[in-house]
């Protein structure tokens, strides 16, 4: 298994890479067997699975809000979990952000599931209604 510092350089690059479209290198961290779980009070619910499944939610995501970007707080780090705390911000100045803590799991040097947890999910409902009311 790898080390902590090896875990938080994984997920810093993770988030560098899926920040900037690279999902090419974001699926390099990713088990075969990988898998996120979006909650029953998303809009995106369900579990996405394999390699690709970044690349799903994401382009998921961004078809149903508009996310000016990723606000990464603090990744903490034990075993063979880390969580990081991360808030959403949207393009329209209005909206709240979107309070989020992700849990990393990882097998060897890979990440094997993302599972957030959204402090309120009312943000990302507003943000999703936003963006369908504009059409």
């Amino acid at each position: 298994m790898s080390s902590d510092a090896e875990k938080l350089a994984i997920i810093k690059a993770l988030y560098a890479a899926t920040g900037s479209g690279d999902f090419d290198a974001a699926e390099a961290f990713l088990t075969d067997d990988f898998f996120i779980t979006e909650a029953d009070t998303l809009p995106m619910v369900g579990v996405y699975r394999g390699k690709t499944a970044l690349r799903q939610l994401y382009t998921r995501v961004m078809g149903m809000m508009d996310v000016a970007g990723l606000e990464i707080h603090v990744t903490t780090v034990g075993g063979d979990r880390a969580v990081t705390m991360v808030d959403f911000t949207f393009t329209d100045p209005s909206l709240a952000r979107a309070e989020v803590a992700e849990m990393f799991r990882f097998r060897d040097d890979r990440i094997c599931e993302i599972r957030p947890f959204y402090f309120d999910p009312a943000p990302i409902i507003a943000a999703c209604a936003a963006k369908a009311a504009r059409g």
